[in-house]
């Protein structure tokens, strides 16, 4: 009776040791498994962190803000006023904007000097009409017209951006949005690979045709510009009246 209470004894002991040694490993296993999610998750949140972590591209390029950046194009302006000696006045000529020095604003803001030159045609010299000057002011790309603030483009440029162009001069309000973002574009036989549209006015009826946008291309600057307002009264040619097309012709650094 002895020895077999003494073997169960032992067997009780050996099942007790291998139920604990059983745990153990069980719990290990848990253990690594525990370590091994937790460095899981930790490898995630680092991944994460690191792409929230990237600067948002703004696409500043489009303003074309970069000293010495020059650009020419053809110009037609057309003047419609039925009363005036020329009725419908036209002149063609061409125009040379000029990014130049740096420059402090009446308000502190650094900005840059934008010269523009005119000439009738490309074999005469050019003539300095006036001086501008344009800045990135936050998201807001302006651009000030004899004394006059107009917010050119907004960015980035997306589908949602709406803004006024006049919101920070006396002009009435202009409402502008973006059309045709990133696109590619070929103006004048020249493919431009990443342009936007800035739609500032579409209207059209019996007595008044309204159309107003431009191209920015990417590193460049504008490229198109067309605008026209013009009164019609008693027939299909304009009484009253302002149209005004650039085309860009070249453009580089000097």
């Amino acid at each position: 009776m002895l020895q077999s209470s003494n073997a169960l004894t032992i067997q009780r002991s050996s099942f007790q040791t291998n139920l604990f040694s059983l745990s153990s490993s069980i719990i290990m296993m848990n253990k690594h498994n525990f370590y091994y999610i937790f460095a899981l998750i930790a490898l995630l949140a680092m991944t994460n962190s690191c792409k929230k972590k990237e600067a948002p591209n703004f696409h500043f390029e489009y303003m074309g803000l970069s000293e010495g950046r020059y650009v020419i194009y053809d110009v037609v302006d057309i003047t419609h006023d039925i009363g005036a000696t020329i009725p419908h006045d036209t002149l063609i000529y061409q125009l040379k904007t000029h990014w130049g020095e740096t420059y402090v604003d009446n308000e502190g803001r650094n900005s840059r000097k934008f010269r523009r030159y005119t000439r009738n045609t490309p074999a005469d010299a050019w003539a300095l009409k006036d001086t501008w000057y344009g800045l990135i002011d936050g998201i807001r790309g302006e651009l000030v017209e004899e004394n006059q603030r107009v917010v050119k483009l907004v960015f980035s440029p997306t589908q949602q951006k709406e803004w006024d162009a006049n919101a920070y001069n006396t002009f009435a309000p202009l409402g502008c949005y973006y059309d045709d973002i990133h696109k590619s574009k070929t103006i004048g036989g020249v493919n431009y690979d990443s342009t936007v549209v800035v739609e500032q006015a579409d209207e059209q009826n019996a007595i008044l045709k309204i159309r107003k946008y431009e191209v920015y291309a990417k590193n460049i600057g504008l490229i198109s510009k067309f605008y026209m307002d013009n009164d019609f009264q008693q027939s299909s040619i304009p009484e009253n009246g302002v149209e005004l097309y650039y085309t860009i012709v070249s453009y580089g650094f000097e």
